[in-house]
């Protein structure tokens, strides 16, 4: 097995093994949950009360300025909708344009889904050609800094931060899950399944 098939590896096993069967039966009411007044989210183009709004679409994404500007101090609670969007096209479409070939993504023009299950397609879109492009690196690719796209270190460190953001934020969109299956009181609401 290759370096780059490990590290494909070791995201792949937590995508299937623990994010994937988690995010199974996500609805459009869980996906725009605010567990808390303030929360950033995707919301109708025009309707948001953050600083500033991304996105082309009819949908925009909640955000203090463009990217990769730091968020504010203390960063906002995020929904699961601003959290997915977070993983589709910062954690991974930014890298799959500019690393795989693909189509360039930019938080500015990109069509942020009004829906759990457009978003699960967009994730589970960019997730594969991520891990496809992943897999076909050759140790030289990993060793080396990519010649496209402002980061300047060696790839095989972008490949473990992608990584490390897509296991956390998941574990937090996983969180979320649980808030809200369970707020309200102790009995689990009904319409969540999990394998």
């Amino acid at each position: 097995m290759t370096r780059s098939q490990r590290l494909a590896d070791q995201l792949d096993r937590h995508w299937h093994k623990n994010l994937w069967p988690r995010l199974h039966g996500l609805t459009d009411e869980e996906y725009f949950w605010e567990p808390v007044r303030g929360c950033w989210s995707i919301r109708p183009r025009g309707t948001s009360a953050a600083p500033m709004s991304a996105g082309s679409g009819e949908w925009t994404m909640d955000s203090a300025s463009p990217d990769p500007a730091p968020a504010p101090a203390p960063a906002p609670v995020t929904t699961i909708a601003w959290r997915l969007a977070h993983i589709i096209v910062s954690c991974l479409g930014y890298r799959v344009g500019w690393h795989f070939g693909g189509q360039d993504v930019d938080s500015q023009t990109f069509a942020y889904a009004g829906t759990a299950d457009e978003a699960l397609k967009q994730l589970d879109e960019m997730y594969g050609r991520w891990n496809a492009g992943v897999r076909e690196l050759s140790d030289a690719d990993l060793e080396n800094p990519p010649t496209v796209g402002p980061e300047r270190f060696p790839m095989e460190g972008i490949v473990l931060h992608v990584n490390r953001e897509l296991i956390h934020h998941g574990a937090e969109i996983s969180l979320l899950r649980d808030l809200y299956r369970w707020q309200d009181g102790a009995v689990p609401r009904q319409n969540m399944t999990f394998r």
